[in-house]
């Protein structure tokens, strides 16, 4: 089936935006030991050795990421997922063939060779292949150096728990001059991979993404399970916390009638940012007071453009950020998904 979320053929062989030397580079401080920075077609990642257990804690003090949460290894176009797992499903592969390169996590039983630092200490990994072209042709350079088997692990280069990067800038505006970082520009998806399970016998929904359930559905012919925080048994995997992607400042998701309800209650001269439909907003599009942000009406657009706008709201000298509930269809099942948890890192103080 044809596949929006993967790159065009020929891509990873375009004119990169960085240089050879710069690529080998990279790669030789992976090899090293060292973290690296790198595009992907969804965030930027902080990536480490997969392989290395030194490295992978060095991602985690970076980050200040819980050592139990796990990272998700990325491979090369050529990688083989064979080498990291302990058995590689039929129904695996077939969503390899259909989604990689592109923003999708396999949750596999994870190989008895490789450490289980990666795996926040269980016996799963995560795999995904990014068709980003600066991603690809730093793990394949940094895969030849291991013969073939180099894999990178990599969460979003950021704080933990604050909102992901999705440009070079915003992993410097993180972590200063502490990381380095490969700029190939803004990351086009803008949210994080989707996240499926398969370590238990049937496919599960952990973290929603660009690649949908009916997507997932088309493929393997079986809808995937949905996550609804009853399922006890599901590994833990990366950004599915109650509380994770959020700004700095306040963050209140609320339907538009219940907006105006705060809105018009502000006290004195208090700013608030509003990020809703401009269909909805009214008058409050030129309040005094009110800082708006027109949402885009398109699910893909507004995951490209989130995580920037949230950063640039918590630059903008306003006290509380509000924006409309989206609506609850699948279309925006993962938009939803990143804004319910940006807002829950706030829910004590509302």
């Amino acid at each position: 089936m044809p596949d929006q979320s993967k790159p065009a053929e020929g891509g990873a062989a375009s004119a990169l935006p960085v240089s050879a030397e710069q690529i080998g580079h990279a790669a030789a401080l992976l090899d090293a030991g060292g973290l690296v920075a790198f595009p992907t077609e969804t965030v930027y990642g902080l990536g480490g050795d997969a392989e290395n257990p030194d490295a992978v804690a060095r991602i985690y003090a970076a980050k200040g990421r819980p050592a139990n949460h796990p990272v998700i290894v990325h491979l090369a176009p050529q990688g083989d997922p064979n080498y990291w797992v302990e058995h590689l499903p039929a129904e695996a592969q077939r969503l390899i063939d259909a989604f990689w390169p592109g923003p999708l996590t396999l949750i596999l039983k994870r190989a008895a060779r490789i450490n289980a630092a990666v795996s926040g200490g269980q016996d799963s990994v995560g795999l995904r292949c990014p068709s980003h072209p600066v991603a690809q042709a730093l793990l394949e350079a940094f895969s030849a150096l291991r013969g073939g088997h180099g894999g990178v692990a990599a969460p979003s280069a950021n704080r933990f728990g604050h909102v992901s990067p999705t440009t070079a800038q915003h992993v410097r505006d993180e972590f200063g001059s502490a990381i380095h970082v490969l700029d190939g520009g803004a990351s086009d998806v803008g949210i994080e991979s989707t996240i499926l399970d398969l370590s238990r016998g049937f496919p599960a929904l952990l973290r929603p993404g660009r690649v949908t359930p009916q997507d997932i559905a088309d493929v393997l012919g079986e809808a995937p399970r949905l996550a609804d925080g009853s399922d006890a048994t599901a590994p833990r995997a990366s950004g599915t916390l109650k509380a994770h992607y959020a700004p700095r400042t306040p963050l209140a998701l609320l339907p538009f009638d219940a907006l105006q309800t705060l809105l018009a209650a502000r006290q004195g001269d208090e700013r608030v940012a509003l990020v809703a439909r401009a269909s909805r907003a009214g008058e409050w599009a030129h309040a005094e007071g009110v800082h708006f942000i027109a949402a885009p009406e398109d699910p893909h657009v507004y995951a490209r453009e989130l995580y920037g706008l949230l950063r640039a709201l918590d630059r903008a000298d306003v006290s509380r950020i509000l924006i409309e509930k989206l609506p609850d269809t699948i279309e925006w099942i993962a938009v939803n998904d990143r804004l319910g948890r940006a807002a829950a890192a706030f829910e004590a103080l509302s």
